[in-house]
């Protein structure tokens, strides 16, 4: 990427450490996140004009805390400090920090006491909405700083040293539920730290090339797993234009895709961007792996380790095979790796570990630091077609973790016609566009039910629709009630073996996007 990049966000493990970088990018700003172990001198050879401390769920008093080099705050960059980035300022600097008498997980309202800085776009005394998750807060702060915005249970939630620039929120402004928290983070990016909006998916794209072509070399075949998603859709043409017919993608069917979609797959990959596709149907194989598995985890371990047996034995068949795509992306990373890891380990994601290792090939990740709608831009501006870019994401491990409980093809067929039917009336109602996902669940739970004057004793059908621009927060979408009763009428009519069909009204955190 940058020779010099304007942000460095120095990570302590906190989930929405990714978030905090697509928040910058989304102002044209360009960012990377260090580790919090990363050395000094290391982070002050990228040149940063100002650093980031992200949240994390640590104590910052406490024994085990995440390594930190006081240094950081003595560089004389501006700086802003997020829930533990915040504490440890104080911490560091002087102050004190202690166990709240409460703890806050939630919505608050913050009093803004002086708008200066990251609060100059707020007038004195005017209440923001915000969203906090501390067992921790600041008793005393440490010289030289002043409390900007306060709330009933964090008397110093808003912090500054405003002649060093330096500035820290006990809430976290990155998240969907800060509704302004946008402003903030421009205020310190333009007015505090004096960047420059300039960094365009144009710009990636030609770093992007260079940089596979550095590390590929002018010799040497590269394969791609495809899926047909956005990620290894983007990754897959990225590669093309960097190397040509040097690529090789390797699209393989383990039978939990949805209705049609291998097809189309192919059609679009071979016809219309011309790329070299090997095709292989492996659906008996994964399917026989599973049989009997109703654990998530499990499932997931599973088709990784089939996944990687059937690409391998596939990539033996293409001759000079030297290196390995992904469409890995921040979310993946940010959901599967930890630092010791301070992030939690939400679930494992068969894109983003093993393969390289066990296939003996070198990874090229040319998406692994952008968000979806990122990659989208960078899509559209070396023109692939709109339904490629718009499709909905779909999980790697297909529509196993969409069946809970034991997956079997007559449970899968049953969830493809339930799920052909949601995209049907999405796509009618004009809402496609709008939403991050919308698909059914199988449910493993039998009810009650009466259909023709008998009864029925059939399983249970979940619609899940959620807004999101980059999948690591997302909120239920507010579908309207006759398209719901259509999709509930359609589902039970249509699809044998359902009677009963309910709506997923929870939003991310604390739920997944996925139910396994």
């Amino acid at each position: 990427m940058a020779a010099s990049v304007p942000v460095l966000i120095v990570d302590f493990g906190s989930q929405y450490t990714q978030l905090i970088a697509r928040r910058i990018r989304e102002n044209r700003v360009y960012c990377e996140i260090v580790s919090c172990t990363t050395p000094t001198e290391q982070i002050l050879a990228r040149q940063p004009r100002a650093i980031v401390l992200s949240g994390g769920p640590s104590s910052v008093y406490a024994e085990d805390a995440p390594p930190f080099d006081p240094a950081l705050l003595e560089l004389g960059l501006p700086t802003l400090g997020i829930c533990y980035g915040v504490q440890l300022m104080a911490h560091r600097g002087g102050g004190r920090v202690a166990r709240a008498a409460r703890r806050e997980y939630g919505p608050a309202e913050v009093k803004v006491e002086r708008p200066v800085g990251v609060f100059a776009p707020f007038a004195a005394g005017e209440s923001l909405q915000v969203w906090m998750s501390h067992g921790d807060r600041i008793e005393a702060m440490p010289e030289g700083f002043v409390p900007i915005g306060s709330s009933a249970n964090t008397p110093f939630c808003a912090v500054a040293c405003v002649e060093r620039k330096i500035y820290g929120f006990q809430f976290h402004p990155e998240v969907y539920h800060t509704p302004r928290g946008h402003e903030m983070l421009r205020a310190f990016l333009f007015d505090v730290a004096g960047l420059t909006p300039d960094w365009t998916p144009g710009q990636f794209v030609d770093q992007a090339m260079a940089s596979i072509q550095q590390r590929v070399g002018a010799t040497g075949t590269v394969i791609c797993g495809l899926s047909g998603g956005v990620d290894s859709s983007v990754a897959a043409a990225l590669v093309h234009r960097a190397i040509g017919s040097r690529l090789h993608c390797i699209f393989v069917d383990n039978g939990l895709l949805r209705h049609n979609e291998a097809d189309e797959v192919l059609r679009l990959f071979r016809g219309r961007m011309d790329i070299t596709v090997h095709h292989v149907n492996a659906a008996a194989r994964f399917l026989d792996e599973l049989k009997g598995i109703v654990d998530p985890e499990q499932k997931r371990k599973i088709i990784g380790r089939v996944f990687i047996e059937v690409f391998e034995a596939e990539a033996r068949r293409i001759d000079n095979a030297r290196y390995l795509v992904q469409g890995t992306l921040y979310p993946d990373v940010i959901e599967s790796v930890s630092f010791k890891g301070p992030s939690a380990v939400i679930k494992s994601h068969h894109n983003v570990g093993g393969l390289p290792e066990k296939m003996h090939l070198a990874l090229v990740e040319p998406l692994r630091e952008l968000f979806k709608d990122e990659v989208r831009e960078v899509g559209a501006q070396m023109g692939l077609p709109h339904d490629i870019l718009w499709r909905h994401p779909f999980p790697g491990p297909g529509l196993a973790i969409r069946c809970l409980g034991e997956v079997t093809e007559p449970r899968l067929d049953v969830l493809r016609k339930a799920d052909t039917i949601v995209q049907e009336e999405i796509r009618t109602s004009g809402l496609q566009s709008s939403l991050w996902q919308a698909f059914a669940v199988l449910l493993p739970v039998r009810s009650v039910g009466v259909m023709g004057d008998e009864r029925t004793y059939d399983e249970c059908v979940a619609i899940r629709a959620v807004q999101s621009s980059d999948g690591m927060t997302a909120d239920w979408a507010r579908l309207p009630h006759d398209l719901l009763a259509t999709l509930s009428t359609r589902i039970i009519n249509e699809v044998k073996g359902v009677n009963r069909v309910v709506y997923d009204i929870s939003s991310k955190p604390p739920a997944t996007i996925e139910w396994e």
